[in-house]
């Protein structure tokens, strides 16, 4: 799973050829710490189809802002350069692959 910056997200996100999953995250967060493991696993699982990648909303204000994020965790999934599908917080792997399955 990758991290990405305000400086990197248009180039890891919006230029992806791939769908990305993308988690806000913070690090005071505990639900968006939960979160971490169902993240990598779904990155490991299907990485063949789709990307997984973390932003931090405090170190990436710019990002943050843009998308009008103002809960953690925040999930949203990019499909050609655009976001399809926003969610707000903690869920198991099985539900969150469910609720992104048509966006991807």
């Amino acid at each position: 799973m990758t991290e990405v910056t305000d400086a990197d997200f248009s180039a890891q996100v919006i230029d992806s050829e791939l769908p990305v999953l993308v988690e806000f995250t913070a690090d005071w967060c505990p639900p968006c710490r939960q979160m971490g493991p169902v993240l990598k696993a779904l990155a490991a699982e299907e990485g063949d189809r789709l990307k997984v990648v973390q932003l931090n909303v405090d170190a990436n204000p710019t990002t943050t802002n843009h998308y009008k994020v103002l809960s953690m965790p925040t999930f949203m999934v990019f499909r050609a350069g655009e976001p399809v599908k926003a969610m707000v917080g903690a869920r198991p792997k099985r539900r969150l692959l469910a609720e992104i399955e048509d966006a991807l």
